[in-house]
């Protein structure tokens, strides 16, 4: 599985790395909670009901971590599990998880952290440092075939030691700022989650690594216990998943920034393949809500009668969380892409800004860089993306040696091979923006085929690097990673982020620079020397980006005054900010008014608070 890898950097393994008790606390060390920071869930909120959902395609595997594991179920199982600190979605501050505090030693390498003492997992077992301990063990592995995480939890996170039960010592390789530090360790995507060992007591283990040799394969569609407020129910393979909230009990109602969230006591999510068809499943009260992030569905889908009549409910709440890197990526292990001209060409022969204006209704926003947007001072001032410009596109083609128009419109070389290339997408919706691309495209006498790959397999396609074009948007936390996408250890290997497969030892000694430099202005300026030196190389199109989280639902789904936080992505997402929640008694009533023919006032929030 391919993964974020913020700040690698090289370490040396010893012994030590698993020793429980060797650690001690330091003498007058400062603990720090954020207890006081504003919550941002609502006392109105109720408890109770099933959440209906749907997913495109059913996910490869219930495993986190391994081959196929970026699934749709993600969110559940990895990004939304709780960490042991969080930053508040508003404030910025750490605030506590699965830790109750923390605390820094004087090298700027090592954070402690005192966890909390009621956290169990979901099988009712009790949560504690050895959890840790064994985290290490899961993720430096060779059993789960994971790449991105032997490396991290190697080389970033070099060891977790046990102090006492609930107290334990992480050291990193590298000194950072203690703000870093925290992100190092609780960026959601890294997995610095505790792993339950007594789930894989008794399992084969012969090469003595603490893991089950057989892990992928055995545990492909068998879920770990969680520490999440939500548990893997029931599978039907192939057609739906349930989550089952663990209750009243939930060890996390006794932090204060928990409470009045995750709601609800059921997420039932169906596979349905057709966002068309999953629509109408919706409007038949099949499923509680709808994601109306495509303008289409926004503004032409809306104006039937469960609209009109106040049944379902429109809301559209911007944020400003930070944008992943993204749009179109350009394999250049692929003939004629490993040639800068014409990657130039195909660069000023995309017409991103078209697409947006006339497909996508100019609802998004286009990314200033293909490295992605939101990162404060690590993103490079000035950075434009390029225009559109068949007649640039052109004379670039025709440096590559493209000087030939054939009979269908599309440049060939004076070898006969044709300028063509196929992008591939995971969606059918997105279709009709590859479409106008293609068309756009032809002005240059440049060909894009389309290849829609079904929903997670176009993930595995791209991962497996056999795309030549990839319109992909990747994830983001709030401080830019470049070794996954660019450095020569992820290139030209399957399973890794490194779409592109460009590299470079100017680029490497530039990322590594980056990974492990303590001065923050520094690492300002090699982060701008990075994005600046990705354009030049023209492999990625800036790409699109959507600040916002857009939904449709029934009214019987609240969300409260001012729900959106800075940071949320979806709004309604059960493993996002989960401060939603079902009120039965609205569901009665609204049900009883259709049968009857009774209305209410057609409904759209729009909460631009936070509008960039």
């Amino acid at each position: 599985m391919a993964k974020k890898r913020p700040l690698p950097v090289l370490a040396t393994l010893t012994a030590a790395s698993f020793q429980l008790n060797a650690a001690e606390l330091p003498v007058g060390i400062e603990w720090i909670s954020n207890n006081n920071e504003p919550l941002f869930a609502s006392e109105n909120a109720l408890r109770g009901g099933t959440y209906r959902t749907y997913i495109s395609s059913f996910p490869q595997t219930l495993r986190s971590v391994g081959p196929d594991a970026n699934s749709g179920l993600r969110q559940y199982l990895m990004d939304g599990s709780p960490k042991l600190a969080q930053r508040h979605p508003n404030t910025g501050k750490w605030i506590p998880q699965l830790a109750k505090s923390w605390a820094f030693e004087e090298d700027n390498k090592t954070v402690f952290f005192r966890l909390d003492d009621t956290a169990k997992w979901s099988d009712g077992e009790k949560i504690t440092a050895d959890d840790y301990v064994f985290m290490m063990k899961y993720y430096r592995s060779k059993d789960i075939i994971d790449p991105w995480y032997n490396d991290f939890f190697t080389n970033s996170i070099v060891r977790v030691a046990k102090i006492d039960d609930y107290t334990i010592k992480v050291n990193l390789a590298v000194a950072q700022s203690h703000d870093l530090l925290m992100v190092m360790i609780n960026m959601p995507s890294n997995g610095f989650q505790p792993r339950p060992e007594h789930f894989f007591d008794g399992e084969k283990d012969a090469n003595n690594d603490g893991m089950p040799d057989n892990f992928v394969r055995k545990f492909n569609f068998k879920a770990e216990p969680t520490a999440a407020p939500y548990y893997l129910d029931k599978v039907k393979k192939g057609k739906s998943v349930t989550f089952k909230h663990v209750g009243e009990d939930w060890w996390g109602y006794n932090n204060r920034y928990y409470k009045n969230r995750y709601n609800v006591e059921k997420v039932r999510i169906k596979v349905i393949r057709d966002p068309d068809i999953a629509m109408k499943h919706f409007e038949k009260g099949s499923l509680d809500y709808f994601e109306m992030v495509l303008p289409n569905f926004w503004h032409d889908k809306t104006d039937s009668e469960v609209y009109k009549k106040g049944y379902i409910q429109k809301y559209w709440g911007f944020n400003e969380a930070p944008q992943g890197a993204g749009g179109l990526w350009m394999n250049t292990a692929m003939p004629m892409l490993d040639n800068l001209e014409v990657r130039k060409g195909v660069m000023a022969a995309t017409d991103y800004d078209g697409m947006i204006e006339n497909i996508m209704r100019g609802d998004y926003s286009r990314k200033p860089h293909g490295l992605g947007f939101g990162h404060g001072e690590y993103d490079a001032p000035n950075h434009t993306p390029p225009k559109f410009d068949a007649d640039a596109a052109v004379k670039h083609f025709e440096k590559a040696g493209f000087d030939k128009v054939g009979a269908d419109g599309i440049r060939v070389n004076g070898k006969g091979q044709r300028l063509s290339f196929a992008i591939t997408y995971g969606y059918n919706s997105w279709t009709p923006r590859i479409a106008y691309l293609k068309e756009q495209a032809k002005l240059a006498g440049l060909e894009f085929t389309l290849n829609l790959v079904d929903g997670s397999s176009a993930f595995k396609y791209i991962l497996e690097k056999k795309h030549q074009l990839a319109f992909l948007n990747m994830g983001s936390g709030e401080v830019p990673a470049y070794w996954e996408y660019l450095h020569s250890d992820n290139a030209n290997r399957p399973q890794t982020n490194a779409h592109t497969n460009y590299s470079s030892p100017e680029l490497d000694k530039l990322i590594e620079a980056y990974d492990s430099e303590f001065d923050q202005e520094k690492r300002y300026e090699l982060s701008h020397q990075i994005q600046n030196y990705v354009s030049k190389a023209n492999i990625i199109v800036p790409g699109y980006m959507v600040p916002y989280s857009r939904v449709a639902h029934w009214r019987w789904v609240n969300i409260p005054k001012d729900g959106m936080t800075k940071a949320t992505e979806w709004v309604l997402h059960p493993m996002d900010i989960g401060n939603f929640w079902i009120d039965t008694k609205v569901k009665e009533e609204t049900e009883e008014a259709m049968d009857e023919g009774k209305t209410f006032p057609e409904t759209t929030v729009i909460d631009d608070r936070y509008k960039l």
